[in-house]
């Protein structure tokens, strides 16, 4: 899959078959929608292509600094690639561009920026300036312009809504299995890892401390969970933590901090991602250190239990 930064960058070798919107979380109701796309691309010789843009449009039109998206950028472009897409075209969203006309959007963006040849779009998605046109409107440029339209019915966007709001209440709660289940994958966490204060350490049970970049990153339920990396190519268990250490130091920031099983290695500034696999329990503050590590080691061995039923 090539990531194009901008629609003046795809290089119109082929013709597109193109699909246009958020996608985040890229889960099961996505996935069917883009299994057919890129099938169907392959049989008409097209290219298949999801057309995105970033920041995302509230951000721009809002102010939405609260808006937390399930995806990174750059976790959308990995679950993409590994579904055999072609292209990902990445549009800087910013005010100018959200006033195009309805015409200039389809004829500048899609017709003789990305050589569409078919658009995949909902019944109730709706674009140009004010958001002013919709599925009939772009048929219509279809039949002007020569591409083909089409539309994904009201079960099928009911599903993917279901889909993403169930998802998002799952990780509210620590209900990892069902948001896993809806995503088709484990929920992800990419990162950096930085220096922490050594608690864990202190503990007996160093911890990698995790810092995501993307203030945008929805982050799941504060506790304890089991989780994977890969790191040089090796597959690493480890249990997680988000959420204060309120046992050790009260009103801490929230941090995420993973103890990897059976690796001992300095791993500071190296970029990692996590995968969500089981929840343990909820973070609790415990009447002592001691009680703390008691419980740590139980949750180890829960861990190494669930782990052994993978």
């Amino acid at each position: 899959m090539r990531t194009v930064n901008n629609i003046s960058q795809y290089d119109k070798k082929k013709p597109t078959a193109i699909t246009i919107g958020t996608f985040d979380g890229v889960h099961i109701g996505h996935q069917k929608i883009l299994e057919r796309l890129i099938n169907d691309a392959k049989t008409k010789d097209r290219a298949s292509a999801v057309l995105t843009f970033f920041p995302h449009p509230r951000m721009v039109l809002q102010q939405d600094s609260d808006i937390k998206l399930l995806n990174t950028l750059a976790e959308k472009q990995q679950i993409l690639e590994r579904m055999g897409l072609d292209f990902l075209i990445v549009h800087p969203f910013t005010k100018a561009f959200s006033r195009l006309t309805a015409t200039e959007y389809v004829r500048d963006v899609l017709v003789n920026g990305l050589q569409a040849k078919k658009v995949t779009i909902g019944y109730d998605h709706r674009f140009g300036r004010n958001r002013t046109a919709d599925i009939n409107d772009l048929v219509g440029f279809g039949d002007m312009y020569d591409f083909e339209v089409e539309q994904i019915d009201a079960q099928e966007i009911d599903a993917v809504s279901i889909s993403s709001t169930k998802i998002r209440r799952a990780l509210s709660e620590g209900d990892i299995r069902t948001a896993n289940t809806y995503l088709g994958y484990p929920y992800m966490l990419s990162g950096t890892i930085r220096k922490g204060k050594g608690i864990g350490r202190q503990l007996a049970f160093p911890t990698a401390n995790i810092e995501i970049a993307e203030s945008y990153k929805l982050i799941p339920r504060n506790g304890a969970y089991v989780v994977r990396s890969t790191i040089d190519g090796n597959t690493v268990f480890g249990m997680m933590n988000i959420g204060t250490n309120p046992t050790v130091k009260p009103d801490n920031p929230q941090t995420i901090e993973v103890h990897y099983l059976d690796l001992d290695r300095d791993l500071y500034d190296c970029d990692v991602q996590v995968e969500l696999l089981h929840w343990l329990r909820e973070e609790q503050k415990f009447d002592s250190v001691d009680l703390l590590k008691e419980q740590l080691h139980a949750d180890r061995a829960k861990a190494r239990s669930l782990i052994a039923d993978l």
